[in-house]
């Protein structure tokens, strides 16, 4: 009678041992899951910040948003590879983009369509900004929006 409980307490102990084992194996896992996850959301705001920022410059320099106002409503909306999109605005977007990122933009009408002309398979990261006049312009209203596009390289 004791041989036969002796074999019984080992099964029991391997069986919690192996229940340890599968509960610390899933734990590593959940671990190395979740900072990966951790990592993508804090390059995301990165990338959200950064176009921010370079559209804010944009729409706070006279003279870019110059460019963007005087395009012709007709040709709206202009993409980045149109051959008339603001000089200005393009040096100036590929000055301030991060060296892991590309970037193109277009100006369109406010309630017009406004997407990427050619399709990228990665993560893409959209922000816009109205382009409006001065309040001391006394030139017609047309605003622009102007519309930053990102992805990793």
């Amino acid at each position: 009678m004791i041989i036969k409980n002796k074999k019984n307490r080992r099964g029991w102990v391997r069986i919690i041992e192996a229940s340890v084992a599968i509960l610390l194996i899933t734990s590593v896992l959940l671990i190395v899951f979740n900072r990966e996850n951790i990592k993508e959301k804090n390059i995301s705001s990165k990338i959200y910040e950064k176009e921010i920022s370079i559209l804010r410059e944009i729409q706070l320099n006279k003279s870019l948003r110059a460019e963007i106002l005087n395009l012709n409503a007709g040709d709206l909306p202009v993409n980045w590879s149109d051959a008339h999109f603001p000089l200005g605005v393009k040096n100036k977007i590929k000055n301030r983009t991060l060296d892991y990122l590309s970037c193109e933009a277009n100006v369109c009408k406010i309630n017009g369509e406004c997407k990427l002309v050619n399709s990228v398979e990665k993560d893409t990261y959209v922000q816009s900004v109205l382009i409006t006049v001065s309040p001391t312009q006394e030139s017609e209203f047309f605003p622009r929006q102007l519309k930053l596009f990102c992805w990793r390289n």
